[in-house]
C-alpha cells in the first residue's frame, strides 16, 4: 500500500500585498466585507483581520478610513458606538438577527 503525499496549496500569484489590494477596492468606493472578500479571494476572516491593521495606519495618513455602521433590519437600531469591525449577531432593542453588515471605504487624497 502506498502512501499519497498531500500536495500543498499553491497560493495565488499576486502583484501587490493582500492589504494594498483592498485599499485600493476602497479609495472611493464603499463595499461590505463580503465583496472586498469576493473581489480580492480571501475569506471575509482575513477581511477582518485586514481591515483592523487598515483602519490603524490609513488614519495616520492623509486619507480616511470610513465605516458604515451596522442597521438592524427590524427596528433601524444603528449601532454607531461599536469598535469592533464585524456585523453584530443581534440587536439589542428587538433581539432580531436582521443585521445589516457594515460597510467601509477610504476617502482623501491618494499619494502613493
Amino acid at each position: 500500500m502506498k502512501k499519497r503525499l498531500k500536495q500543498e496549496p499553491v497560493p495565488a500569484e499576486r502583484q501587490e500585498t493582500v492589504r494594498r489590494q483592498i485599499i485600493r477596492l476602497l479609495e472611493g468606493r464603499t463595499l461590505s466585507a463580503r465583496d472586498i472578500s469576493t473581489d480580492v479571494r480571501i475569506s471575509e476572516r482575513e477581511v477582518f483581520g485586514h481591515l483592523e491593521h487598515i483602519r490603524k495606519t490609513i488614519n495616520r495618513d492623509e486619507q480616511k478610513f470610513l465605516v458604515t455602521p451596522s442597521v438592524c433590519g427590524k427596528c433601524n437600531f444603528v449601532f454607531r458606538k461599536r469598535d469592533r469591525l464585524k456585523k453584530p449577531g443581534k440587536c439589542p432593542v428587538c433581539r432580531s438577527g436582521l443585521i445589516q453588515e457594515p460597510l467601509f471605504s477610504i476617502t482623501g487624497s491618494s499619494e502613493s
